[in-house]
């Protein structure tokens, strides 16, 4: 007999608790995504079996526990991260998820290069233009170009560290290294957040005027209370 155990997390603690369970021999079952219909917002639901676990319940008194992580009160623009690099067979549930609801997958590691099959209609299926597709293939440049950036300073910081601590021709090259390693990830950001920008106007132009002006007013009203908080 199968019970169920269900956890909620935030969105920020999602990679920890699926990396703790990677750890133990958890294996992956399935995912799925809901909308809350009073809210708007959506819900995730991770399964997994705790293999170790389940072997020893099961020889004990023929139970074992179906393992839930539940993410719940999540923004259609909110990002959220991929358990991919742990478990690469979640590929087509968060894909689904996407196409399905537009959700904000992030690092997928299988992507077909960050693109999804998508279709030309209102949602709930996902609307791609040209603008999108245009951002989305600079961003995919920039990150490449951000990541052998950022690998080259790495390499070349390594490098004059191994030439001593006290070797200041060393430490000429490291500070220029690290420099670049950070101008790579100014430059992946920006194109993160060009990209976020034209997929929200994509979203915006397919939805009712009044509806899209609404989310337009909700937004300027989130950004200008996170600007005074900075500010404060």
């Amino acid at each position: 007999m199968q019970k169920a155990i269900y956890t909620t997390v935030g969105i920020d603690e999602l990679l920890p608790h699926v990396q703790a369970l990677k750890g133990v021999g958890a294996r992956f079952v399935q995912m799925h995504a809901e909308r809350n219909v009073d809210d708007g917002s959506y819900r995730l639901v991770y399964t997994f079996i705790n293999v170790r676990a389940a072997q020893e319940q099961i020889a004990r008194d023929g139970n074992y526990a179906i393992e839930n992580l539940v993410v719940e009160g999540i923004d259609q623009y909110q990002e959220i991260p991929s358990i991919s690099s742990y478990y690469p067979a979640v590929f087509p549930f968060e894909n689904e998820a996407h196409d399905l609801f537009g959700l904000a997958i992030a690092d997928m590691q299988v992507d077909f290069k960050g693109f999804f099959y998508q279709v030309s209609t209102a949602e709930p299926m996902s609307v791609i233009t040209p603008e999108v597709k245009a951002a989305r293939e600079k961003a995919m440049k920039v990150r490449a170009a951000a990541e052998a950036k950022a690998r080259k300073a790495a390499a070349e910081k390594a490098a004059a560290a191994g030439e001593g601590a006290g070797d200041t021709a060393g430490a000429a090259v490291a500070q220029p290294a690290a420099a670049a390693g950070s101008d790579a990830q100014h430059d992946e950001a920006a194109a993160k957040a060009a990209l976020k920008a034209a997929e929200l106007e994509a979203k915006l132009a397919a939805m009712d005027p009044e509806k899209a002006a609404k989310v337009r007013a909700a937004l300027a009203a989130k950004a200008a209370r996170d600007k005074q908080k900075k500010e404060a």
